[in-house]
Parts: structure tokens; C-alpha cells; sequence
């Protein structure tokens, strides 16, 4: 700003200069005066925009210093920018002359001290637990012997070898591993997403899915644990339906994850012992079973023998038991031939009797066969026809009544006198005249026959 002054130290007015002139001088008066400086203070408003680019604000009881972390930046940064963490950014001081502000450009920032990360999740603890994240309720148990075993930790380091070569001495089970960064940007993200894919494993590739899992990493200081306290590891933890061990850092070391893993291990070595029993403790106890199963067996059947020599003792003589029984069976059997021969004995009676039966109804058939011809003989000797036939004649008058005196017959309009060979009308008052003869009546007239009885 001098330099433009000095250009015309005798000029008796102030020099005029653009907008862009101006914010130009001033870009470069704080960028020549601040181009690398150490600020300290605490994260606010930090929010991540979709180029990648962190825009937050540093403040401190007086003041506050508007800040950005360019996405290439952003990616290799140690600590994820959060509101409410005391940070220490070292950068550079620039302006944006399109809003006349300025900036601090940051190219590294790390945490101001533990305390303030310790500040920091205690805060996010009491949130998760508020939620219910470490509910004992929610936890799962342990397979007690599990088949396929997953981990997520570093393919390199300590760490994977411990684990594998404590699994080999215990019970040698399958292993699979998804191998993530445990600290430094990103870190966090690929960690949750391990457990994710684990928990989908059957489905996205041909291996099964794991029976338990182990997240582990060596010891380090809190900041490079930091990732297992961020908040897309826990609600992966929490969500997962595959039973997880956390086992990050040494054993005074506690995170966030311990308290929504299902167990706690306070090193991976710790996790593989959770993980698997001892092989040869199995078989010591499975031989000790073994044993305590066949003396009891032995002890069992030795009790029955003695409980059933003692009942054999109240048992009388089996041979005299027997004797009797086979002789009360052949008199049952005997009795039974005799009760059988009388049973056939008198069917055949019966037979008998039933032949004797159809003699005696053939007698009487016959017999009334006879009766019959001879009431049948009666019959006819008695019958209209038989009647007329021996010289009797039938004397109706004009209604058909049958007349059976002269006074009847005087009293009678007409007459009609049946023979057996015709029949001749008159009446009482005339001369009698010869009627002409009709057919005789049917033998099977019901009414002649009536009338005759009647006569």
C-alpha cells in the first residue's frame, strides 16, 4: 500500500485505484505478512461441500477465523474436522475479494492435546449411550466353536499374525480377512464398510459368512485410534448380525467400539482366546466326560444286577412253576378235544333233525294237498252249473233277484227262467211264451254264484 503512495509523493490529491487494484494490494500484503502461520482454535460450523472442500471457522473466546481445507488436503488429513474440537491448523493467510473476507487456507491440522479429544468422546459417548448403542441388551453371544472366523485390521503389521498364529494354537479355524487401514483419512469409513461386507458375504461372494468377527489394531497414541471412535464404525458395529470383538490398542486403551462390541478384548492376542477354546482342554474334559459316562453306565448296570439278584431270591422254583403250568395246559388241551368232539357230536344231531323236519313237512304238504282237492271236489258238486246240470232250474225276476216262491212269483213283472242248457222269459200275467234261449252264464261269475248260495 506504501509502494502506490510513494508513486506520487507531490501529487496534490489522493490517487484513485480500482476495486481489483485495491483487493489485489491487500492479497498481497497478507499473504507477504501471514504466508505460514500456526493458528489454534476450536472447529465450528465445519461442514464438507460435494467438491470435496472443507469449509469451517476457528474461534477462541474474542475472535473468529473463517478456514478452508482443499479436498487434497482434506484426504490425508489425521483428524476428521468436527464442531467442538480444539484443533491446531498451520497454513496460510489469503483473501476473498469476492466477499472482502479472508481466510486461512489450511495445509495440516492436528488435535490441540489429548484433552480436547478426550473432551471430545466423552461427548460422543453420552450421545451413543443415550441412543442406546451400548445397551447390554443389544449384545450377542459368542459361538462357542466357530467355523469361519473374519478380521478387520491392517494386511501388514503385528496384528493379523498374532491372530492367526494364536487361532493355529488353540483350535485351528478358517480365518478370512478384509484388510483396512487403521488410522489416517478414511481409515474410519473402510472400517465400517469391512464390517458391512462381512455381514453380506454370502451374498456378494462364494465364501460363507464368517461367525464371528475381530476388529483389531496395535497400540498408538488416541489420535491414531481416533477412527474407532468415529461415528459410521459404531452404527456398523451396532448394526452388525455377525457377533464382533473389538480389540484396538493396548489394554488401557478404551474406544468407543469396546462399549458397542459384543466383547471386549484387551489386546488381539485377548480376541483369538475369545474367539476359539483350547483344543487340548477339549479333549481333556470331553476324555474326563467320556470317563465319568462309563462308570456311571457301570455303577447303573452293577445296581440293576444286584436289585435283580435280590428279587430272584423271593422267586419260587421255575421248574415247578413250569411243571404245573404245562400240566393244567394238557388238561386245557383235553377238555378241549372232548369239548369239541360234543360240539360236533351235536351239529350233527341237529343235521339230523333237520332232515327229519322236511320228511314230517312233506307229509303235511301232502296232505293238505288232498284236503284241498277233495274241498275243491265239494266245491264243484255244489256250483251253479252242477246245480242246473242235475235238473234245477233259476227262476229272477225282472230286477235279477232271485225268486224263491209263487207269491214272489206273481208279484214279479217279468220273469227269467235259467236252465243249463238256456233260459226262457214269461210273465204272470200273459201267456207263456217261449223266449229265445241265451248263453249260459260264465262259471266264474261271482254275483251267480252269490245268488245261488243264497237260493
Amino acid at each position: 500500500m506504501e509502494d502506490l503512495f510513494a508513486q506520487n509523493p507531490a501529487a496534490p490529491q489522493m490517487p484513485e485505484f480500482t476495486v481489483s487494484e485495491i483487493s489485489y494490494e491487500i492479497k498481497r500484503c497478507v499473504e507477504t505478512s501471514f504466508n505460514r502461520v500456526r493458528v489454534r482454535g476450536e472447529i465450528f460450523g465445519a461442514k464438507k461441500a460435494d467438491s470435496g472442500h472443507w469449509y469451517l471457522t476457528l474461534k477462541d473466546d474474542n475472535a473468529a477465523l473463517s478456514a478452508v481445507i482443499w479436498r487434497g488436503v482434506a484426504q490425508s488429513l489425521p483428524v476428521k474436522p468436527e464442531d467442538g474440537l480444539e484443533v491446531i491448523a498451520t497454513g496460510k493467510i489469503t483473501t476473498f475479494a469476492g466477499k472482502s473476507s479472508y481466510q486461512l487456507v489450511i495445509d495440516t491440522m492436528e488435535v490441540a492435546g489429548t484433552g480436547a479429544l478426550l473432551k471430545l468422546l466423552e461427548e460422543r459417548k453420552k450421545v451413543f449411550a443415550a441412543e442406546g448403542l451400548f445397551d447390554a441388551a443389544h449384545k450377542k453371544p459368542l459361538p462357542f466353536l466357530p467355523q469361519t472366523i473374519g478380521v478387520v485390521t491392517s494386511a501388514s503389521g503385528a496384528v493379523i499374525r498374532d491372530i492367526i498364529h494364536r487361532v493355529r494354537d488353540r483350535f485351528p479355524s478358517h480365518i478370512l480377512l478384509i484388510p483396512t487401514p487403521v488410522q489416517g483419512e478414511g481409515a474410519a469409513e473402510k472400517v465400517a464398510q469391512a464390517i458391512k461386507d462381512f455381514n453380506r458375504l454370502d451374498e456378494i461372494s462364494d465364501y460363507p459368512k464368517p461367525d464371528v468377527l475381530i476388529v483389531a489394531r496395535g497400540g498408538g497414541s488416541l489420535e491414531d485410534l481416533w477412527p474407532f471412535n468415529e461415528e459410521c464404525v459404531i452404527r456398523a458395529v451396532y448394526a452388525s448380525n455377525i457377533p464382533i470383538i473389538s480389540a484396538v490398542g493396548h489394554e488401557t486403551d478404551t474406544m468407543l467400539i469396546d462399549y458397542v462390541s459384543d466383547k471386549r478384548a484387551p489386546t488381539p492376542t485377548g480376541a483369538a482366546e475369545f474367539a476359539v477354546p483350547v483344543r487340548a482342554e477339549l479333549q481333556t474334559m470331553v476324555n474326563n466326560l467320556d470317563a465319568r459316562l462309563k462308570n456311571g453306565i457301570l455303577r447303573y448296570f452293577t445296581e440293576q444286577q444286584n436289585i435283580l439278584t435280590g428279587l430272584g431270591r423271593g422267586i419260587p422254583n421255575l421248574e415247578q412253576i413250569l411243571q404245573e403250568a404245562i400240566q393244567k395246559f394238557d388238561d386245557r388241551i383235553e377238555r378241549l378235544h372232548t369239548a369239541f368232539k360234543n360240539f360236533l357230536l351235536g351239529k350233527n344231531n341237529q343235521l339230523a333233525l333237520c332232515n327229519l323236519r322236511p320228511f314230517y313237512i312233506k307229509n303235511i304238504v301232502e296232505k293238505k294237498q288232498e284236503s284241498l282237492s277233495n274241498l275243491l271236489a265239494r266245491l264243484s258238486s255244489v256250483s251253479v252249473d252242477a246245480v242246473l246240470a242235475r235238473g234245477f232250474a233259476w227262476v229272477k225276476d225282472d230286477k235279477g233277484q232271485t225268486i224263491y216262491n209263487s207269491s214272489a212269483a206273481q208279484e214279479a213283472k217279468s220273469l227269467e227262467i235259467i236252465f243249463a242248457d238256456g233260459s226262457y222269459r214269461t210273465s204272470p200275467e200273459a201267456d207263456i211264451k217261449k223266449s229265445h234261449p241265451t248263453k249260459p252264464k260264465d262259471k266264474k261269475d261271482d254275483k251267480q254264484q252269490i245268488s245261488l248260495f243264497d237260493f
